[in-house]
């Protein structure tokens, strides 16, 4: 018990003395304790980018075992702590978002089963989109079922407790629990756990843009979401209406899974956008964004990648 009181406290200290804020409080702490994030606002970007090649680097299925996992069994599964914030049966965060700019995640695709991951998981955004499957087993609690769950990462944990640490939604870490067990796995507050990247899969979805909100002719920032296969965005490309060469522009990460273009030059749709995932992996949805486009609006494409 005491253990667990100087882990509360030494999480508080850091709560309180980090600008940023945590990902989540975690349960076992009064709301006093952990101060709201302050509002991410994303370097400024240059009015007019210059273009230049991308190549994606292809990343592995699974992190690297030599990267700091303590065991890899012959499934592929790796070792990890996992914690759990916000409503024990919510998404996590209290807007429904998070830090790779999803909106609503406790709606269908995401269902609420999204989880916060540190650097070697978020990748600085880069790893926004990815589907992992988690489980829990009796050694490291006995309410654990060990039946494997997938989540999708929406946000960003600030403040690891392993070299792999999910901080799950609290609907995410009970689903963990045998039936009728998930409060009681909850009261755990930190468990071991293990994981495995896995395809994502989104049936009857295509590739989705979302212009954000303050997009402009001069400024045009987009949300891309629910990829199959890897889920991860590497780069975007855009290619707009006036540009009669054909030729692709590269956007650039602003945040999460938001991509930006600063330009003098007015742009002007219909737009076409590149998408590049992880693996290197391109596809184009053409004029996907139309010439009368409107800032929060959503445009699904009709391309999908491959699970």
């Amino acid at each position: 018990m005491a253990a667990a009181s100087s882990y509360a406290t030494a999480v508080a200290l850091l709560c309180l003395l980090a600008a940023d804020g945590c990902c989540g409080c975690p349960w076992f702490l009064p709301a006093a304790f952990c101060p709201a994030p302050t509002p991410y606002t994303p370097a400024p970007v240059p009015a007019t980018p210059t273009p230049r090649p991308v190549t994606p680097t292809p990343v592995p299925a699974t992190p690297s075992p030599g990267s700091g996992s303590t065991n890899v069994d012959a499934g592929g599964w790796l070792d990890a702590r996992a914690t759990w914030y916000g409503a024990p049966d919510g998404a996590g965060p209290l807007d429904n978002g998070g830090a790779c700019g999803f909106k609503n995640v406790n709606l269908p695709p995401f269902n609420a089963m999204t989880s916060c991951g540190n650097e070697p998981i978020f990748k600085d955004g880069k790893g926004c989109g990815s589907c992992y499957q988690i489980r829990c087993v009796g050694k490291a609690h006995p309410a654990c079922s060990g039946v494997p769950e997938t989540v999708i990462i929406t946000d960003m944990n600030y403040y690891p407790v392993a070299r792999y640490h999910f901080d799950l939604s609290g609907t995410a870490f009970g689903a963990m629990a045998k039936d009728g067990r998930n409060e009681e796995l909850r009261h755990a507050g930190i468990i071991d756990m293990q994981f495995k990247r896995v395809p994502c899969q989104y049936p009857g979805l295509s590739v989705t843009f979302h212009v954000e909100k303050g997009s402009n002719p001069n400024y045009l920032a987009i949300l891309v979401e629910y990829g199959n296969g890897d889920g991860d965005v590497a780069q975007v490309d855009l290619m707009d209406g006036d540009e009669a060469t054909g030729a692709w522009a590269p956007m650039r990460q602003s945040w999460g899974s938001i991509w930006r273009m600063d330009t003098r030059r007015p742009l002007r749709g219909p737009f076409s956008l590149r998408v590049t995932n992880g693996s290197g992996r391109s596809l184009v949805a053409d004029q996907v964004i139309p010439a009368d486009w409107k800032p929060e609006a959503v445009y699904s494409s009709d391309v999908q990648f491959d699970g």
